[in-house]
């Protein structure tokens, strides 16, 4: 009898919460395009893609401004190159629905007009050796080849406390440092908290939504011991096909990194993981 796996409703993170106020989402924008002075929180407007169970596509943060521009930014902890596939997809499913509710013609003979596209990852995890700025589908996984659609992402991880992107990162930084500390904790969360407002990092945010924030962080500790409780059952009664099954879903899912997934499903082999990420590549 096939396992049934967890569905999982997409929870609130402090990224997307954070971004959901086109205050400070106008902020990143300008952190992103200082030379743009003129752009209101008006020329704003959401586009990220957006499902009820986490096993669909969606991505964390999309946004056009004006209708010129379309800027798709994934908030990410671990290093993955497949990063760059999942923004490809992003941007195809971002394109799809843009032209839908823009009612215009893809099969008829007068050009469409599309905006500009963006792509972005804000990688808060431990930095790789001389990370690079910018990663693509052409060089990095074809060896710089020319291919017909080709994708590429600027990576950025510098911390700076001068504007809200290199706020988040430091955010992150401070909170992976208090949960070595203090595991996962409510106080872990609480002196987060306390540390990034007294250095002025996301003050505003952090005072105005501190127990929202306490609230979003205790949920995903919750959720993450559910996976947990979940792969220990897999681990310790399914067969090698249920536990395929279940790694696959996971890397579908497109959130955990091998060694994350590993973690969940142990009876697994790396090179048995690396193997099944190629088949889930493939078919997509």
């Amino acid at each position: 009898m096939a396992r049934i796996m967890p569905k999982r409703k997409i929870r609130d993170s402090v990224f997307t919460n954070l971004f959901q106020d086109k205050k400070y989402l106008l902020r990143l924008y300008q952190a992103l395009h200082p030379e743009d002075s003129g752009v209101t929180e008006d020329d704003i407007k959401d586009v990220t893609i957006k499902h009820i169970l986490v096993d669909a596509d969606y991505n964390d943060l999309g946004f056009t401004i004006g209708g010129r521009l379309v800027i798709l930014v994934e908030s990410q902890s671990t290093w993955t190159l497949n990063i760059i596939v999942r923004a490809l997809l992003y941007l195809i499913q971002t394109y799809h629905d843009y032209f839908k509710r823009t009612k215009q013609n893809l099969y008829g003979s007068k050009k469409v007009n599309m905006p500009k596209p963006e792509l972005y990852v804000i990688f808060t995890g431990e930095k790789p050796e001389n990370p690079p700025d910018t990663i693509s589908l052409s060089k990095d996984f074809f060896g710089g080849e020319k291919i017909a659609v080709d994708a590429e992402i600027k990576v950025l991880y510098q911390e700076n406390e001068s504007n809200i992107i290199g706020e988040y990162i430091i955010f992150c930084k401070v909170y992976n440092e208090q949960r070595k500390k203090c595991g996962q904790t409510r106080e872990a969360i609480l002196e987060t908290i306390r540390i990034c407002k007294d250095r002025n990092v996301l003050k505003e945010y952090l005072e105005n939504k501190e127990q929202e924030v306490v609230d979003i962080m205790m949920t995903l500790f919750d959720d993450e011991q559910v996976w947990e409780a979940y792969a220990k059952d897999i681990d310790d009664n399914a067969t090698h096909r249920e536990a395929r099954e279940t790694a696959e879903r996971m890397i579908k899912m497109g959130k955990l990194s091998l060694d994350e997934i590993a973690l969940y499903v142990p009876s697994l082999s790396m090179d048995e993981l690396k193997e099944l990420e190629a088949e889930v590549l493939q078919m997509s």
